[in-house]
């Protein structure tokens, strides 16, 4: 007796639902692991007066704040990408999370402990509500990424024009502009992460588009908590 069709497409659905929370495990699993790494290192260099002036008080500053570009650039770019295998990426994005990390030890030597507990805390509350939106609206969000793309170049042309004029209140408009945007990032991007799932893609490609999704998520989380710092954080 041959199974019915709604039997067969329940039997799909079913099927579909256990892989895409798996997927999705895979990617916040990988993404929490990520910035593990990168608060640790972060913590490890600024309580360290030896590796904080041998980074940051010599031109290896510039080494240490450029080196997570060249990483998404060479190491992550969509070729770099196909070439390697899942578990290659993954050790990938976790020495990319190790950079970061020493690149950020200068807020940890700048704000208070308890100020950057506090807002890590808040970036999370946000990121999770912003996610689970993400991944549950039926709302086409693809509409907002262009916006979004524009305001993150408005962004860093901002900083960039903003490094010589030193002023607080654009550094305010900044802040402000980067959690609206990052914020909005984190919607779109769980959403697309949701959209490019497929079991028909196998599980070494799907293991490959986790980790991405799991890059994606980290920089958005890491740059609304960057922002944040600027609204919330108490200076030592």
């Amino acid at each position: 007796m041959q199974p019915d069709h709604t039997t067969v497409q329940s039997s799909r659905a079913s099927t579909y639902d256990v892989g895409l929370r798996s997927h999705f495990q895979s990617v916040y699993n990988t993404m929490a692991g990520g910035l593990a790494v990168t608060g640790i290192l972060a913590y490890i260099v600024a309580n360290t007066p030896v590796l904080m002036n041998a980074i940051f008080g010599t031109p290896l500053m510039w080494v240490a704040m450029l080196a997570p570009l060249g990483f998404i650039f060479l190491g992550f770019n969509p070729k770099a990408v196909q070439r390697k295998s899942a578990a290659q990426l993954r050790v990938l994005f976790y020495c990319f999370s190790a950079v970061f990390g020493i690149s950020m030890a200068s807020i940890f030597a700048v704000y208070t402990g308890t100020s950057v507990a506090r807002v890590f805390f808040i970036t999370a509350g946000m990121f999770a509500a912003t996610s689970i939106y993400g991944y549950t609206t039926k709302r086409d969000l693809s509409g907002m990424a262009s916006l979004m793309i524009m305001g993150v170049i408005g962004l860093l042309i901002a900083m960039v024009v903003n490094l010589f004029l030193q002023s607080t209140m654009l550094q305010f408009v900044i802040s402000a502009i980067g959690v609206v945007v990052y914020t909005g990032l984190i919607a779109w991007d769980t959403q697309s992460i949701k959209e490019t799932y497929n079991v028909a893609h196998g599980h070494e490609s799907n293991s490959k588009l986790a980790v991405m999704g799991a890059l994606s998520l980290y920089i958005n989380f890491i740059m609304l908590f960057q922002f944040l710092m600027q609204f919330m954080g108490n200076r030592n």
